[in-house]
């Protein structure tokens, strides 16, 4: 193994600044799955669960969304929600039982609700609740991705060690190319938030800043004009 005195956010500049880094690239259509940007996970002002790490990420988020419904491609929001017995969460909500714990974010509780601050379309736009980190794991969003004939994944949402990474393991192991757009993820820590997204870099997804894909995604509106 090897040693290092370098910090998670060193690490990952030296990562991301290396030229000879190969990527996945973008494909042909995109899906946007934003995971969990509800208030258990965004509202600092309100939950010790949450966290911030770009104070713009919810805003960057909102633009992708209002992209991606200009191409009339996919916009897909997950969040977490459990019964009042806390069974649907498995093996996962046993470690602890405080009211701040996994599996006691219960139906119709603030904690599960998405942030005030994203803009939705409840007509157009797709909601999950999911059990587990991955939104992936016993969920339509699949079905929807076949249905939608995507062949690259864009993931938004927290936390970048948990469920942003199982994610985009999930969705290379399905086959598709996976974005994560730097300013659009977060953490509780630093150490966590770059280590991960260091190893997303290196193995499974291209870690961009949001700014690429804004333009990834104008140039695709452009080809259909």
């Amino acid at each position: 193994m090897e040693l290092s005195n370098k910090t998670a956010r060193e690490l990952y500049a030296e990562v991301k600044a290396n030229p000879a880094r190969k990527r996945f690239g973008f494909g042909n259509k995109a899906i946007l799955v934003n995971i969990d940007l509800q208030k258990a996970y965004t509202r600092t002002d309100l939950f010790k669960t949450a966290y911030e790490t770009d104070p713009r990420q919810l805003e960057y988020v909102n633009t992708l969304a209002a992209k991606f419904r200009e191409l009339n491609w996919p916009v897909v929001w997950t969040h977490v929600a459990y019964m009042e017995s806390g069974e649907d969460a498995g093996i996962w909500g046993t470690r602890t039982d405080t009211p701040d714990s996994l599996q006691n974010i219960k139906f119709g509780s603030e904690r599960s609700e998405l942030d005030d601050r994203l803009v939705v379309d409840r007509e157009k736009d797709v909601f999950y609740c999911k059990k587990m980190p991955s939104p992936f794991f016993e969920t339509q969003l699949q079905s929807l991705c076949v249905w939608h004939q995507v062949d690259t994944v864009i993931l938004t949402g927290g936390s970048t060690s948990g469920c942003i990474r199982a994610a985009a393991v999930d969705s290379l192991s399905r086959g598709y190319r996976t974005i994560v757009p730097e300013e659009c993820v977060a953490d509780k820590h630093e150490s966590y938030h770059f280590a991960n997204l260091t190893d997303l870099s290196l193995k499974y997804a291209d870690v961009l800043d949001v700014q690429e894909v804004f333009e990834y995604l104008d140039g695709q509106k452009d080809g259909q004009k």
